[in-house]
């Protein structure tokens, strides 16, 4: 913005003030909306004049155009524009003092009745108005094509009331989690709320945010996961639970990555990570059918279509993984093996077998998994809190969901034995890096376990990537408000 811009639209205020006119005028009650009243007089012709009616709509000024005699301008709430047309018959006072103080970014009450003009645009004719509040920064001319996305991000309440299709996507993303939620309700769930400051970091392997507690003199941690407090309210009797919530964690940013992000996580008991699979197969179908209007995602680098149709394709990452390295499936348990094949491809420090074969997976397949994919059979040390598969204990009851090569979901049948479940945690334990990473485990979530928790399936969804691929967007941070951003 301009020194002389700026200065222009301080004097106004000065200008107001001194007139005892309030700018940031408190006292103004709107009755319609701009889609109302488009919606309300469609059917008026051009140069119908509807003048029995009192229209009082509040918005920004978002365009001006003076002809002299007229003004027409528009204004913008948020249901979207609607055009205003003030003119110098109805009051030379009230137009010289549209030109003298308003600017576009400007918010109005306006007061009025409505006309269609004889281009056929549906225009409250402007009766009176008053300054709601001043905008005293100019708005960018051409916001939307701007090459520094990062300052749409910084400046996102800018972002949002000069693009359309950016309050869409924060208004779908709504409709997608109030859909989540009555799709579980009407599954017999009940939506819980778990803390969020926690004793230990658990539910997940991630680096933790870290605090400090003064009055009980103590660490405290901002979660990962809800995981293990979902878990101990199905041991106490809720079969069904779900939550929708803020996770944390401390590591990178990417297009798929932000320090906190909305997190879905449900639990179910007397089920497995197959009857997971049918109900999330059901949701993504529901939910592109909400936001697209057809079972499809697009896939925002090629544009092309995506099916969602059910059912969806199912990989064994060790199969996948054999045939990648041209070995038999019993030969990736033999780290000598993954080591003659894989050679200076991945670092073997402290990694068993299954950390290797998921790191393989993770480089070089999964980002070829573009429609609906559920990946199975994780090596048990991948996955500290499964159930390991009766066929084959050296492999658990898990699946992940991956879309457009990007995980989507992660869910398995839970590991409800406290032995195994101890051993398991005294393994992570045992290994540098997770002892880099937590100081300890939840072990009250043991305790639960020996009260006995039933037969039960669990599974966490990311919402902000699910809105991301739903709407065919590259980047996790054009569906979260204000993404974590390094200070300017």
């Amino acid at each position: 913005m301009s020194y002389d811009e700026e200065t222009s639209r301080v004097q106004k205020l000065k200008r107001l003030k001194e007139m005892n006119l309030d700018p940031y005028f408190q006292f103004f009650k709107p009755n319609s909306s701009a889609s109302d009243i488009k919606d309300r007089f469609s059917t008026l012709s051009p140069g119908d004049h509807i003048s029995s009616v009192d229209i009082r709509l509040a918005g920004r000024v978002v365009l001006i155009r003076d002809f002299g005699g007229s003004i027409f301008f528009h204004i913008q709430d948020q249901t979207g524009k609607i055009q205003c047309f003030i003119e110098r018959k109805l009051s030379e006072e009230k137009i010289k003092f549209f030109r003298d103080f308003i600017d576009t970014g400007d918010i109005l009450g306006v007061r009025g009745d409505v006309f269609r003009t004889k281009k056929g645009e549906i225009t409250i004719y402007v009766r009176d108005f008053v300054i709601l509040s001043k905008c005293l920064r100019s708005l960018p001319e051409k916001w939307h094509g701007l090459k520094d996305v990062e300052l749409r991000y910084r400046k996102r309440y800018v972002d949002l009331f000069m693009n359309q299709e950016v309050r869409e996507i924060f208004h779908k993303k709504s409709k997608i989690i109030s859909h989540i939620r009555d799709f579980l309700s009407k599954k017999g769930f009940l939506e819980v709320e778990t803390p969020i400051l926690q004793y230990v970091p658990s539910g997940a392997f991630a680096r933790p945010f870290k605090t400090y507690h003064n009055e009980l003199e103590m660490s405290l941690f901002l979660r990962i996961a809800p995981e293990l407090y979902l878990k101990k309210l199905v041991v106490g009797g809720f079969e069904k639970v779900f939550e929708i919530g803020r996770n944390f964690r401390n590591e990178g940013l990417s297009a798929y990555h932000n320090p906190e992000f909305t997190m879905l996580e449900l639990y179910q008991a007397y089920s497995n990570y197959e009857d997971l699979m049918m109900m999330t197969e059901t949701l993504m179908y529901e939910l592109a059918q909400l936001v697209n209007g057809e079972p499809y995602i697009k896939d925002p680098e090629t544009q092309e279509k995506i099916s969602v149709d059910i059912p969806f394709r199912r990989v064994s990452i060790c199969e996948e993984v054999a045939k990648l390295l041209e070995v038999d499936k019993e030969d990736l348990k033999d780290i000598e093996i993954l080591k003659r094949k894989l050679g200076g491809k991945i670092d073997f420090t402290g990694k068993d077998w299954g950390a290797v074969v998921l790191e393989v997976f993770e480089k070089y397949i999964a980002s070829g998994l573009r429609s609906p994919t559920f990946v199975v059979d994780f090596p048990v040390s991948t996955s500290p809190l499964a159930k390991r598969k009766s066929s084959d204990p050296d492999y658990v009851e898990r699946f992940e969901l991956y879309i457009l090569g990007i995980e989507v979901a992660n869910a398995f049948s839970e590991l409800n034995d406290p032995e195994d479940q101890r051993k398991r945690f005294e393994e992570l334990m045992r290994k540098r890096e997770m002892r880099e990473i937590f100081e300890d485990v939840d072990w009250d979530f043991i305790a639960a376990l020996e009260y006995g928790m039933p037969p039960t399936a669990g599974e966490g969804i990311g919402i902000d990537r699910l809105t991301m691929i739903l709407l065919g967007l590259n980047s996790i941070k054009e569906v979260i408000l204000f993404p974590t951003l390094k200070p300017e």
